[in-house]
């Protein structure tokens, strides 16, 4: 499916790994000149800079700094900018609601949150005088599903969906989509890295990291597939809401869990 994305200008936010650097990967493979920001680089996102147009630019999103000198660099660089994918988050195994100090819930509304506020607020003017451009905000399924085991990432999940209608709203006449993805459980580092919920799911299951993803994991979560979701797909679904393809689509929040979430 021809996509119509040769030559615009996005920056994505986390894109070192997961589904940023899946989003940056597809993204560049339609001919997109990207401007992937982390905090750290990866030999994958390298690689993809050595292949295509990407730039790499190492900042701490956490910080109103960090997004300002993220969007001002693909700018000057390319003179415009037509995308904005907000991907950045973080999370951590909670033992409970009560263990979580407010240096925590800091940390994780700045990464998770404010990063997509700032990024936006930094991006818009450009967006708006590009026209026909459009902001994709990865959410999570956990913006509207009790977890108690991230109940910080969960809340900030939820005022990230929040902010996706509202700047959906006011802008959608100025010519920028606002749209939302929310994924479920997804193959990344978030899940397989080294002590992360794959490796707690499977220490509270007795079993393996891999068998805990591939079988624990969609059966006690109810994921009617049978299986979680790739980055692959997350990102197959990003292009398509960045594209002109979904030219009359904004302020919409898009599920892609296997099924897991029943309500209507």
């Amino acid at each position: 499916m021809e996509l119509h994305l040769k030559d615009k200008v996005a920056v994505v936010t986390g894109a070192s790994k997961g589904i940023g650097l899946a989003v940056v990967e597809r993204l560049a493979g339609e001919g997109v000149k990207v401007v992937a920001g982390s905090r750290t680089s990866s030999p994958e996102l390298e690689a993809l800079a050595a292949g295509h147009d990407v730039t790499v630019v190492s900042v701490d999103l956490s910080t109103a700094e960090g997004a300002e000198r993220l969007v001002r660099q693909a700018v000057e660089r390319h003179r415009r900018l037509d995308i904005l994918v907000n991907n950045v988050g973080a999370a951590e195994p909670r033992e409970s609601f009560l263990a979580v100090s407010d240096s925590e819930w800091q940390r994780i509304f700045d990464l998770t949150f404010f990063s997509a506020v700032r990024a936006s607020r930094a991006a818009l003017p450009h967006l708006v005088a590009a026209g026909g451009a459009a902001i994709v905000n990865i959410s999570s399924i956990n913006a509207r599903l009790p977890f108690p085991m991230v109940v910080d990432y969960s809340a900030a999940k939820a005022a990230l969906t929040n902010l996706n209608k509202s700047l959906s709203e006011e802008f959608a006449p100025q010519g920028v989509r606002v749209n939302a993805i929310a994924p479920g459980p997804v193959r990344t580092p978030f899940w397989t890295a080294p002590g992360g919920f794959a490796d707690a799911t499977a220490a509270a299951a007795g079993t393996t990291a891999q068998e805990a993803l591939d079988v624990v994991v969609p059966q006690n979560m109810g994921i009617s597939s049978g299986r979680i979701t790739e980055a692959h797909e997350v990102a197959d679904l990003a292009l398509f809401l960045a594209s002109p393809l979904a030219a009359n689509v904004t302020g919409t929040e898009i599920l892609i869990d296997g099924g897991q979430a029943k309500t209507l």
